[in-house]
């Protein structure tokens, strides 16, 4: 059971061991769970994409970072950055999310996990400095709650689309790196945020080889619910105690329910103690997987500790031997 000192009026680590997160399980879908999702991603995949790569806007650690514009689903147009081999052509492809906080730029997502490698590192809509949206929030404390009456509405399952337009954009602006001809499939990086919506795009889209997730959030919403936590996570608490048939939505939106579809190879760094995504969602993630999965056991998520550098080195090199084990077979 991991222990720090801290200010929050609940315990971040929740009782547990690890033991004992590994034993949480998933909930169960709704009967039309599977339809509902592929019938989202049959949408997604007809937008017309349109992507536009920017000038170059930086270069290091052996990429070429270009700012890009591409149209997701209900015609919004969201931008990011693209990431290019330095030199020669891009041999694998990555599409990497974000967290809660948006992003304001391409940041420690780079380098990436592979050499040779080009990335789309999209901002959904309503979040970061390129996802800004009118009507859409920019705050994680209102983005939760947008659209959460219906689950056609809720802005999450949005932004699950705009992760595979974003994977349609990139191979249009790069053809070399769309799986066929032996050419291997995509990877998916994604953390908190990021990581939750990962696990609800990857099992339904086949361009998909393997894919890492950071403290995913999302996890085991009934669970949630019951937990204290900071973040989002406390707002949509809040939310279900005055709206309690909220529950019925969030349903389709559990990132351990959409786990159990999820057959690609997965590498999950989930934390014994993290204030904002409890521990026993993101390892409710990680034991419903129903492919090939390695844990990453972190001591902390969300939170500033000692052997934190130390700990995201780890995760950086076992990220690298993952992608490397899986997409270059």
């Amino acid at each position: 059971m991991a222990s720090f000192a801290h200010d929050f009026p609940f315990d971040p680590a929740y009782g547990h061991t690890l033991d004992d997160l590994l034993r949480i399980p998933a909930p169960a879908a709704p009967d039309d769970f599977d339809a509902f999702w592929r019938a989202r991603y049959e949408e997604a995949r007809e937008v017309a994409t349109e992507p536009e790569l920017g000038p170059l806007e930086e270069e290091r650690d052996g990429v070429r970072i270009h700012g890009v514009t591409f149209t997701s689903v209900g015609g919004v147009r969201l931008g990011g950055w693209v990431a290019l081999p330095a030199e020669g052509a891009a041999e694998y492809g990555f599409v990497i999310g974000h967290g809660y906080g948006g992003r304001q730029e391409p940041g420690p997502d780079v380098p990436l996990p592979l050499p040779r490698a080009a990335a789309i590192l999209p901002c959904v809509r309503g979040m970061g400095a390129r996802g800004l949206r009118d009507g859409i929030p920019d705050v994680s404390d209102a983005h939760v709650l947008h659209g959460i009456e219906s689950r056609d509405t809720y802005v999450i399952g949005d932004c699950v689309a705009d992760l595979w337009c974003a994977a349609s954009a990139l191979h249009e602006l790069l053809p070399e790196t769309a799986p066929g001809d032996g050419r291997p499939r995509l990877g998916y990086l994604g953390e908190s945020f990021g990581g939750g919506l990962g696990a609800l795009a990857l099992p339904w889209d086949d361009r998909f080889g393997a894919g890492q997730l950071t403290v995913p959030t999302f996890g085991n919403h009934p669970l949630r619910l019951t937990l204290p936590c900071a973040g989002s996570g406390a707002v949509v608490q809040g939310y279900h105690r005055e709206h309690p048939e909220v529950a019925e939505v969030l349903r389709y939106f559990d990132a351990a329910t959409a786990a159990t579809r999820l057959e690609l190879p997965v590498l999950v760094a989930a934390a014994l103690f993290d204030p904002s995504v409890p521990p026993p969602g993101q390892f409710a993630v990680h034991n419903a997987l129903a492919g090939e999965r390695e844990l990453q056991v972190l001591s902390a998520g969300h939170f500033v500790y000692e052997g934190l550098t130390a700990e995201t080195e780890e995760l950086r090199a076992a990220r690298r031997r993952f992608f490397g084990a899986w997409l270059k077979r």
